[in-house]
């Protein structure tokens, strides 16, 4: 599977083997559906300032160096993950969501040229949705909740809902926008709400053909949310994906967090797995990694390491960032994917599906309240799909799945008083 997509008349729209494809998306099961209550739920009005006591902390002069963080907040860490994975390893069963992706919104106010992850026809999640969602993850043993889209900020008093009240729930809670409605007060409130991180999804300091998530048009937005997560306890991280056009941008990107002190997460531009009808850029995308891109791409690859391995804060482990060399060659191992088991996303309609990439699925997981999770059913489909997904969160979480591994990780961390490590989770 190289990523140079421009599709013939004989290529499929999508990467996964036909086979599965066609169980995937024509299987004539029908989709379960949440059934609507006579009273449907909704969620509290949040108070707001919740935490008063925080609006008179003032915004850092200069960035520490070193972030020092709170007993409280080291422990809604551990009772976001570490909790949690215990919990897995000790109880009976296959389902153990970790990590639950909330697709709020599957509707996006930018159309970045690589992303089939929006279609602008969906209505976005009701508040009976969110609710019976949050409460089904908590009595399962879920505490860490991703809100998603599309982009999850287009309602941002639903998600100021969200947020309030998962994090009252215990929840860490995690918001990826792509920063055109991150206004300051809509920071203010998200993170007064208890919210636990930003992802800020940016791919060009200015914007570039098909890559309209640029810095510069939202610069005092940024500046804002890197300054005010000093009082909110919150942090924050530049999201990119590596394109043919904006290898000179992620370098500067990289700086620029390192400027900031915020960490670093880095993906590798990817065609759509399987099918989406509403996807319109398949053909000439200026976005796509092509054959003739692959030195170049390769020496990008060659100085993130670099800096990971100089003490960058990143998401993406040193073994993870030289996979995408493979990757972009059409060679993946088998990573031991637990899609199904510790994460599982939950559509705008309240139905399931076990990751990211199975959004557009027909295949019937179940919805909210009732999973239809198989052991078989997944590890089968993962013998094909695997070799064709680069989750970098999903790889993250079966990376964990090795005790050893953790056992040394928290280890690390008690040495330096839970006060963060530099590099990644390796």
């Amino acid at each position: 599977m190289q990523l140079d997509t421009r599709p013939t008349a004989d290529t499929p729209v999508f990467r996964v083997d036909v086979q599965l494809h066609d169980l995937l998306v024509k299987t004539p099961a029908p989709k379960s559906l949440l059934p609507s209550p006579a009273q449907p739920l909704s969620l509290p009005d949040p108070v707001y300032p919740h935490r008063p006591e925080l609006q008179n902390v003032p915004d850092p002069a200069v960035f520490p160096d070193k972030r020092s963080w709170d007993a409280q907040y080291v422990f809604r860490a551990m009772r976001g993950w570490l909790f949690p994975y215990t919990r897995s390893r000790l109880l009976p069963g296959d389902f153990h969501p970790i990590i639950a992706y909330l697709f709020t919104e599957w509707k996006c106010n930018l159309d970045c040229h690589y992303c089939w992850a929006f279609d602008n026809r969906v209505k976005g999640m009701t508040e009976d949705i969110a609710r019976r969602t949050i409460d089904w993850l908590h009595d399962n043993g879920c505490r860490v909740l991703a809100l998603m889209g599309g982009e999850p900020l287009l309602r941002p008093q639903f998600v100021h809902k969200v947020v309030y009240y998962a994090a009252k729930k215990g929840f860490w809670v995690y918001v990826p926008t792509n920063g055109r409605l991150l206004r300051p007060d809509v920071i203010d409130k998200l993170g007064d709400a208890g919210v636990a991180t930003f992802n800020l999804a940016v791919d060009a300091v200015d914007e570039k053909p098909g890559l309209p998530k640029a810095l510069n048009p939202i610069r005092s937005y940024f500046d804002h949310l890197v300054r005010r997560q000093y009082r909110y306890g919150y942090s924050v991280f530049f999201n990119m994906n590596i394109c043919r056009n904006n290898l000179d941008d992620i370098r500067e990107l990289t700086e620029i967090a390192r400027e900031h002190r915020i960490a670093t997460d880095y993906h590798i531009c990817e065609s759509p797995m399987i099918e989406a009808d509403h996807f319109q850029h398949l053909n000439d995308n200026p976005n796509y990694i092509r054959k003739e891109d692959w030195p170049e791409v390769d020496k990008l690859i060659d100085w993130i390491i670099e800096k990971n391995q100089s003490g960058y804060k990143m998401v993406n482990s040193v073994q993870r960032l030289n996979d995408m060399r493979d990757f972009m060659r059409g060679k993946v191992q088998s990573w031991s994917c637990r899609a199904g088991h510790n994460n599982v996303i939950i559509r705008v309609d309240g139905t399931l599906a076990p990751c990211f990439p199975m959004y557009e699925a027909t295949y019937d997981w179940g919805v909210v309240g009732r999973h239809k999770f198989e052991r078989d059913q997944l590890r089968n489909m993962k013998k094909t799909c695997e070799a064709h997904c680069f989750s970098t969160l999903n790889h993250n979480l079966a990376y964990c799945y090795d005790d050893m591994r953790v056992i040394k990780w928290v280890g690390k961390q008690a040495v330096r008083g839970f006060q963060g490590v530099t590099g990644s989770f390796s």
